[in-house]
C-alpha cells in the first residue's frame, strides 16, 4: 500500500485574517461600483467572466451587486476554466481536473472583465486571456480581483482590486467562500519552519 500523503496545504499555518465576511462584502460593493464607473457610457456591453472556481463565484456576486444598483443594464455573466491553458499543466498538476467554460454570449466586441479571487504571478490571468482569445476578439479585457498579493512574474495588473496585500514567497492567500461551504474569509498563511 502506498504511503499516505498529507493534504497539499497541511504545512501551512494561518498567520492572520485579511478580510472577514463583512470585509469581503464591503470590498465587493466597492468593486461593483468601480466596475460601473470603469464601464462608463458603454455599461450595456459589460461582460463579467469568472476564472473557475473562486473567480466564478465572485463574478456572480459582482453581477448581482451591479444589477441591484440599478445604474446599468445587468451584466452578462460567464466563466472560464484555464486548466489546459496553464503553463504548468503537465508539471505542477498531478491529476488536472478540467471544468467547463461557459460563455453564454459571444465575447466579440464586448467589454470583458475577468474576475478572480487572488492575483499572484499573473500566469492564471494570462491563461484566462488565452481561453478568451479562442472564443473571439473582445473589445477590451479588464481585470478585477478580490486580493492582489503582489509578486508578479508577468506584467499583469488589476484594474479593480478589493484589497492589496504584500506577501513573502513563503506565504499564501486563501479565499474561503460560502459557495464552497466555508465561511466568507480571506486569510494569510505561511509555511511551517
Amino acid at each position: 500500500m502506498p504511503p499516505r500523503l498529507p493534504p497539499p496545504d497541511a504545512d501551512l499555518l494561518e498567520r492572520r485574517e485579511i478580510l472577514d465576511e463583512a470585509g469581503i462584502g464591503r470590498a465587493l460593493r466597492r468593486m461593483a461600483y468601480e466596475l460601473v464607473e470603469l464601464a462608463g457610457h458603454e455599461q450595456s456591453a459589460l461582460y463579467l467572466v469568472g476564472v473557475r472556481t473562486g473567480g466564478a463565484y465572485l463574478a456572480a456576486r459582482l453581477a448581482a451587486l451591479i444589477q441591484a444598483s440599478g445604474e446599468t443594464r445587468p451584466p452578462t455573466l460567464g466563466a472560464v476554466d484555464i486548466t489546459l491553458y496553464r503553463d504548468d499543466v503537465f508539471h505542477g498538476l498531478p491529476k488536472p481536473e478540467i471544468g467547463p467554460t461557459d460563455l453564454p454570449e459571444s465575447i466579440e466586441g464586448r467589454h470583458v472583465v475577468l474576475v478572480d479571487d487572488v492575483l499572484y504571478t499573473g500566469r492564471t490571468i494570462r491563461a484566462a486571456m488565452d481561453v478568451l482569445a479562442d472564443y473571439g476578439r473582445a473589445r477590451s479585457i479588464k481585470l478585477a480581483v478580490l486580493v492582489d498579493r503582489g509578486r508578479r512574474e508577468l506584467p499583469i495588473q488589476p484594474d479593480v482590486a478589493g484589497v492589496q496585500v504584500q506577501t513573502a514567497a513563503t506565504e499564501s492567500v486563501r479565499v474561503m467562500l460560502k459557495e464552497r461551504g466555508e465561511p466568507d474569509r480571506v486569510v494569510l498563511r505561511e509555511r511551517r519552519a
